[in-house]
C-alpha cells in the first residue's frame, strides 16, 4: 500500500513540475542575413521565420532594432505550438555607405524570453554596375520575369489589391529579392522563397493600396542582388474610384505569363 502512495506521489510530482514548465520556444530559421553589396538607396528587407518549438503559445510584445535606419514588422498573433511566424526587418541604406551590421532584440513569453537577430551587407554606389568586373557580372544572379504589368480593373480607394508575378533565376548565383521602391509608398511585397537558387522561379506578391482616384499607373522597382540588372521595373494599372457597387471585390486575377 505504501509503495502505491509514494508512486502515486511521485506522479503527481513530476506531472505538476511537467505541468509548470510547459513553456513556448522560438527557433529561427536562420538568426543572421547577409544582404551582400546593395545599391545606395536600396530598401532592403528580409523576412525572418520563426517556429513554435514549445507546448504553449508564444506572444511576440516587442522587437527593437539597433537604431532608426531599421524598420520591422513581425506576427502580432499567438504563434500556437508547431505553428510558424516571421520578422521582417527594413534596412533603409540612403546616406549611409559602407558596411553594416545591425541587431534586432526579439522579446517575447517564450522560454528565452530575448533572441537577437542580426542583418548585415555593405551599401554600394547608387550605380552599382559600374564597380563590377566582366567576371562578376557572369556570375551574377539574374532576375528574370515573363509579364511586366499587371491589371487591377476597378478598386475602391484605400481597398487591399494583391497582383502576382513569376520571377525565375537564370544567372549561376543564388538570386534574393531584397526590396522594392515605389513613389507612391503604397505597395509592399512578399516572395515565395528568400532565395531563389539558379534555374528556379518564385512568386513575387505585389500588394497595391490606392491612395489617388481615376486611371493609376504605379511603377514599382523590384530590388535584387542581380549586379547586371538591379533594379526591375514593374507596373501596376487600377481605375481607383470611390466605392464599388458590390463590396468585397479584391481582384487577385490569373497569374502574368511566365516567361519562356
Amino acid at each position: 500500500m505504501k509503495r502505491n502512495l509514494y508512486l502515486i506521489l511521485l506522479l503527481c510530482l513530476i506531472f505538476a513540475f511537467g505541468t509548470a514548465n510547459a513553456q513556448g520556444e522560438l527557433k529561427f530559421e536562420k538568426e543572421t542575413h547577409d544582404f551582400g553589396t546593395i545599391a545606395e538607396g536600396t530598401q532592403a528587407a528580409y523576412e525572418f521565420k520563426v517556429k513554435n518549438v514549445g507546448t504553449q503559445p508564444v506572444i511576440i510584445s516587442a522587437v527593437q532594432p539597433s537604431c532608426g535606419c531599421t524598420t520591422p514588422s513581425w506576427t502580432k498573433d499567438p504563434i500556437l505550438p508547431g505553428k510558424t511566424g516571421t520578422i521582417k526587418a527594413m534596412y533603409n541604406s540612403t546616406g549611409r555607405p559602407g558596411p553594416f551590421h545591425k541587431s534586432i532584440s526579439v522579446t517575447s513569453n517564450a522560454a528565452t524570453p530575448i533572441q537577437v537577430l542580426y542583418i548585415k551587407g555593405d551599401v554600394g554606389p547608387k550605380d552599382l554596375k559600374t564597380s563590377y568586373t566582366p567576371e562578376q557580372k557572369a556570375m551574377s544572379p539574374r532576375l528574370a520575369v515573363g509579364s511586366t504589368n499587371y491589371n487591377f480593373g476597378k478598386l475602391e480607394k484605400g481597398q487591399k489589391a494583391v497582383a502576382k508575378f513569376t520571377v525565375k533565376n537564370t544567372g549561376r548565383q543564388p538570386l534574393v529579392i531584397q526590396g522594392v521602391r515605389a513613389a507612391c509608398n503604397c505597395v509592399s511585397y512578399q516572395v515565395s522563397q528568400p532565395s531563389i537558387k539558379p534555374g528556379q522561379t518564385a512568386t513575387l506578391e505585389l500588394t497595391y493600396v490606392p491612395t489617388m482616384l481615376k486611371e493609376q499607373n504605379e511603377v514599382v522597382t523590384v530590388v535584387s542582388n542581380d549586379i547586371v540588372m538591379p533594379d526591375l521595373k514593374l507596373t501596376l494599372k487600377a481605375n481607383v474610384v470611390e466605392s464599388l457597387a458590390s463590396k468585397n471585390m479584391l481582384r487577385e486575377g490569373a497569374q502574368p505569363t511566365p516567361f519562356r
